[in-house]
């Protein structure tokens, strides 16, 4: 006799102040799953009382109330942040709705920085968090396509993961940036010798992380970047007692279930309209928070566009872009500006002078021109040919060394407006003549 089907938690509605059932899930990372006390019995002066109830389905209130929770325990740099993360902390109830769902990034140069506790505050209100610390590729693709159902990963201390000690993990890496899409899938082969097959494990799921530094570029440009830093003796915040704010956590994750179930049908498969600013990447990251704010009415809307322009500016002004895009940038905006060409070790000389720029200390050692060959390889012409060096005619001979032509295609391409200022041009070098 076959099993019967393990019916769905979208199968069984609840109200909100109705307890689930469902057991918890269980740890998936090797730690002790945390206990789903919300769903135990919860002291009457954290109940929801009667009125909260019956206005359960104004989204706007309740979001309002998601960013109070959030905003107790934890200062954000920006007010737009404090938006931007109760949005994703309601579309993660709503992660079937979308075609993508962005990563949430609290990143910061020091620790104790409000990272960690940020995101055990979303712990509390997301579906199924799975707290993982150098969780490995196989182990986060298998729990996503578990029979337990989808879960929100929730990845501290990532900077152990892409941290400059750790190496790329490019696995790891594939499975965050192919579960950005909902039809991101990971391949693997299942079975024994030669009874192999391909098999496709669902990689689609909610994912936060919290970490020292940065990330990959892949990663960065699919999430919502909250830099934290350290509080200010000024900047209060009350003291998280997991015993006691937790229940209030899982009040509210389920208030925001409820809400979602009676919205899912002004949210599936809208595309709601984005500021002119935001286009591309950016807009595929924010549609969903855009969609879940448009659907809770209120300020919400407006408040969540303005965010999404803030946060958005604010990552493009943060971001030194990957080497490559810093490496062009510098060479348009120091090195050859106001000159057409320049031979290779003139070019290193000024990239070395750079103070603030990282060509003078690359993993110890300075920028190399075989370095700078393979940075530039990787960047084309205007008629399609990589970027490489050639021959420059000098007083003392011919050297190697770039065109300012053959870079002008990729600075169009992917360096930021220059400054508004125009930099002063470097001299010609002395003794040159046409190649």
């Amino acid at each position: 006799m076959s099993t019967p089907p393990r019916p769905s938690l979208k199968s069984l509605p609840r109200t909100p102040d109705q307890p689930s059932t469902a057991e918890p899930a269980p740890a998936r990372d090797g730690r002790s799953a945390p206990k789903d006390v919300g769903r135990k019995a919860v002291p009457s002066a954290l109940r929801p009382d009667p009125q909260q109830t019956t206005t359960a389905t104004d989204g706007a209130a309740l979001l309002n109330e998601v960013e109070q929770y959030h905003r107790r325990f934890n200062v954000f740099p920006l007010d737009a942040a404090y938006v931007a993360v109760a949005l994703w902390d309601a579309h993660a109830h709503l992660l079937d709705c979308f075609d993508s769902t962005p990563r949430l990034a609290f990143l910061s140069p020091e620790p104790g920085s409000g990272k960690s506790r940020a995101l055990e505050i979303v712990e509390t209100l997301v579906p199924q968090p799975m707290v993982a610390v150098n969780a490995s590729a196989a182990a986060l693709f298998r729990a996503v396509s578990g029979a337990e159902g989808r879960p929100t990963i929730l990845f501290d201390e990532i900077d152990t993961v892409f941290g400059p000690k750790a190496g790329d993990n490019e696995e790891l890496r594939g499975f965050l940036n192919a579960g950005h899409r909902r039809s991101g899938v990971t391949y693997r082969c299942v079975g024994d010798g030669g009874n192999q097959s391909v098999q496709a494990f669902p990689s689609y799921a909610g994912v936060a992380v919290a970490g020292l530094g940065s990330l990959p570029d892949t990663i960065l440009t699919r999430s919502i970047i909250i830099r934290m830093r350290r509080r200010a003796r000024n900047e209060k915040v009350q003291p998280f007692r997991q015993r006691i704010h937790t229940q209030e956590g899982h009040a509210l994750r389920d208030r925001l279930a409820a809400w979602a179930d009676s919205v899912r049908h002004l949210v599936d498969g809208v595309f709601p309209d984005m500021p002119d600013e935001v286009t591309d990447r950016p807009a595929d990251v924010w549609e969903p928070l855009l969609a879940v704010a448009d659907a809770a009415g209120g300020d919400w809307p407006k408040r969540a566009r303005a965010a999404c322009v803030e946060l958005v500016n604010a990552a493009k002004a943060d971001d030194k872009g990957s080497t490559g895009i810093r490496l062009l940038t510098d060479l348009r905006d120091h090195v050859l500006n106001g000159i057409d060409r320049l031979p290779t070790v003139a070019v290193l000389e000024r990239l070395h002078s750079l103070d603030e720029a990282p060509w003078a200390d690359m993993g110890g050692k300075p920028l190399d021109s075989r370095g700078l060959a393979k940075l530039l390889r990787e960047y084309m012409t205007a008629d399609n040919r990589p970027v490489t060096a050639r021959n420059i005619k000098t007083g003392g001979g011919v050297l190697k060394g770039y065109y300012a032509a053959d870079l002008a295609d990729a600075w169009a391409r992917y360096c930021p407006p220059p400054p508004e200022t125009a930099l002063l041009p470097l001299p010609p070098l002395p003794g040159r003549s046409e190649p």
